[in-house]
């Protein structure tokens, strides 16, 4: 397998849904499965048979020949195959994304969501703010 093969890959669309700590009400970092809290270091077990249904019955395109496949496979990330091309890739979770906005300019600004707590500096106006999730 080649080194292209086993290095590309395709974000799924469709991601876990957002959820908060039990124990801190941060938010847990997106997925399935044992997740750890990264504020408070509490392990949540998260089950959601509605998701897992629907990354099975996602349809993506192989990255090399366009094919339109359906995934079959109920995690993420999956290893998965071209059954037309057999090239080999990555089907990688959904990265959800937030809009803020700046306090001092109100110029909406697009991030990852994720968890914890971060420091921005406005693009537009260059003032420094926390933001966290």
């Amino acid at each position: 397998m080649s080194d292209e093969e086993t290095n590309s890959g395709v974000e799924s669309r469709i991601s876990a849904p957002d959820l908060s700590c039990p124990k801190c009400n941060h938010l847990l970092p997106n997925g399935l499965g044992v997740i750890r809290c990264l504020m408070c270091k509490s392990e949540v077990k998260v089950d959601h048979e509605g998701t897992k249904k629907k990354w099975r019955e996602e349809k993506i395109s192989c990255p090399s020949c366009s094919k339109v496949l359906i995934c079959g496979v109920d995690k993420r990330p999956a290893n998965l195959q071209c059954a037309a091309c057999k090239t080999h890739f990555v089907l990688k979770p959904n990265r959800p994304k937030i809009e803020i906005a700046c306090p001092a300019c109100d110029r909406k600004l697009r991030m990852n969501k994720r968890p914890g707590e971060r420091d921005i500096a406005c693009p537009a106006c260059e003032v420094e703010f926390k933001v966290s999730f």
